[in-house]
């Protein structure tokens, strides 16, 4: 398996150069570069084609949130892991819908980091230990809604919609494709399809929307 290609954005070198050299020595994790603003970011990002983006959000130029939602909506492969100061409820939940796959604090401990990262590049979403209890209650709220009386999404295909149902279930990319019998790659191309159909910019708003529509309650969908 090939190493996880990774960029880091931070504002502050201390912890930017922290992050480079903690997952450097990694033994699955290549570092292809970093950048210390959201607007670096998008151009290292286009030249590094990383699998996954280690983000701050609260950056000059371009915040961590807004540099997220065009990262992930120009390069829809690409993974973001939010790591910052900020655990208000408004701010997690745009970053979310922004399209990052996961969300800790930076007091998280190394290894902390290093499963989020190996999780996102996997197509999981990752959230700190203490906020992850927070994270369950943005999708209970969202699977409490009641569904709409007629079928939902209806350009979804067939396969579409069991994959839809699968994440909205928590199911990772991984997941998914030894269910279905199918290649990674194949999962990843119905997810991106899914995303655009429902217009979600992420995993986490296309999970949201799913469980609106009463999606991912059970596994018999």
């Amino acid at each position: 398996m090939s190493d996880i290609r990774v960029v880091v954005v931070d504002d502050h070198q201390i912890v930017r150069d922290g992050l480079v050299a903690l997952l450097g020595n990694l033994d699955d994790v290549e570092v292809v570069g970093s950048a210390s603003d959201g607007r670096e970011a998008l151009h290292v990002v286009a030249h590094a084609s990383p699998d996954v983006v280690v983000m701050d959000i609260q950056m000059p130029q371009l915040d961590g949130i807004e540099a997220t939602r065009f990262v992930t909506g120009r390069h829809p492969g690409v993974r973001v892991v939010m790591l910052t100061m900020n655990e208000d409820d408004e701010t997690i939940l745009a970053a979310l819908r922004a399209g990052a796959s996961g969300y800790l604090l930076k007091g998280s401990g190394a290894d902390e980091v290093q499963t989020a990262i190996r999780a996102a590049a996997g197509g999981g979403m990752v959230f700190g230990a203490t906020l992850a209890g927070r994270i369950a209650g943005f999708f209970a709220t969202a699977t409490a809604a009641p569904a709409t009386p007629e079928e939902p999404f209806p350009d979804l295909s067939d396969r579409e919609r069991t994959v839809l149902h699968l994440l909205a279930a928590g199911r990772s990319n991984d997941d998914i494709a030894a269910e279905l019998y199918v290649s990674s790659k194949t999962v990843r191309n119905t997810v991106s399809a899914i995303y655009a159909k429902l217009h979600a910019a992420g995993r986490a708003e296309a999970i949201i929307k799913a469980r609106e529509a009463g999606y991912g309650r059970d596994e018999s969908h």
